[in-house]
């Protein structure tokens, strides 16, 4: 079999991290999002890359009123009431997408006018389907909501990436109703297992910190099951590319090491390689961040031309 590499992006702006971050102490990252897709696709385009970009549903709209228009009647009620950008948050963001924070449609036609790339949902609201409160009814309306506004750009979802990849199996069936059939299920380990915000420790956060230096859980390769036991086709994770953190630079060797060499790995088995981020992730230290992407990419073109180690969006992996 041919080894494949995937590149996912987590496309949210505000919506993925206003429970946790203000515009006041992260909006900087955020401000620079427009700029990172430009010089993502820049370079995309330079190694031939195909990537697949997970968008939160409220950035198809060009204004408050298209979120108003195509908000779910029923939402979810989380416990912890802060999950939800229906209650407060919503009420306070522009009303235009001159709000850079909160729209991005310029962006996403953009990325649709190279048509390599894949646009999939990452569900309407930054939909959490794993913590206590929500249920199957509202997640089916942010599902409905999520394929409503894509399609009025003529998009069409095959793909979802769960929002903190909280995968519930028991929904899996209204995804398949609106063909959707692929999704990004996380690497194996107890510390990569989904869990809600109630279940996530300091001791999993460290794990995985310290596995993105030292390959103490394996490379994360694998080839693609037709489906897996849940009814979906998983096209899981291999590894999440962390941001450039001046405290732990001395240690990018061995960050670019753990990746170049799990997908030599991969190209050498036939296998399939996943990488992933969000675009805000590279909003700060931007330079730092495209000088480390471009030596994987470099590296890629090497396992390109050495092993044919050809790069796919999620749902065209799936259908190789």
């Amino acid at each position: 079999m041919q080894g494949k590499f995937v590149i996912s992006l987590d496309y949210e702006l505000m919506w993925g991290v206003r429970d946790k971050r203000s515009i006041k102490d992260y909006g900087g990252h955020i401000s620079q999002v427009p700029d990172v897709i430009d010089r993502l696709l820049k370079m995309f385009s330079e190694f031939n890359i195909e990537a697949t970009f997970a968008t939160v549903g409220f950035l198809f709209a060009r204004g408050k009123d298209e979120i108003l228009k195509f908000n779910p009647l029923s939402k979810p009620n989380y416990e912890l009431k802060k999950l939800s950008p229906y209650i407060g948050y919503i009420d306070d963001i522009g009303i235009d997408k001159s709000d850079i924070y909160h729209y991005a449609i310029d962006s996403l036609i953009q990325i649709q006018k190279e048509k390599k790339h894949e646009i999939c949902t990452h569900t309407y609201s930054h939909y959490y389907c794993l913590e206590k409160g929500q249920n199957i009814k509202s997640f089916e309306e942010d599902i409905n909501s999520a394929v409503a506004i894509a399609k009025k750009e003529g998009i069409t979802f095959k793909t979802i990436i769960f929002p903190r990849n909280q995968h519930n199996a028991e929904y899996n069936n209204i995804l398949l109703k609106n063909g959707i059939s692929i999704f990004r299920g996380n690497e194996k380990g107890w510390f990569y297992n989904p869990k809600n915000g109630e279940g996530e420790t300091l001791i999993r956060r460290m794990m995985r910190l310290i596995d993105s230096y030292i390959n103490i859980s394996g490379h994360h390769t694998f080839s693609l099951s037709i489906k897996d036991e849940f009814g979906l086709i998983n096209v899981p994770s291999s590894r999440f590319l962390r941001p450039f953190n001046p405290k732990l630079s001395f240690l990018e060797g061995l960050r670019l090491r753990r990746i170049k060499r799990s997908m030599t790995y991969a190209a050498k088995k036939g296998l399939i390689y996943h990488l992933w981020w969000h675009p805000h992730n590279f909003g700060s230290y931007q330079e730092e961040n495209f000088d480390f992407l471009k030596k994987i990419m470099n590296h890629y073109r090497y396992l390109n031309e050495k092993y044919n180690f050809t790069s796919c969006t999620m749902e065209r992996c799936s259908n190789k």
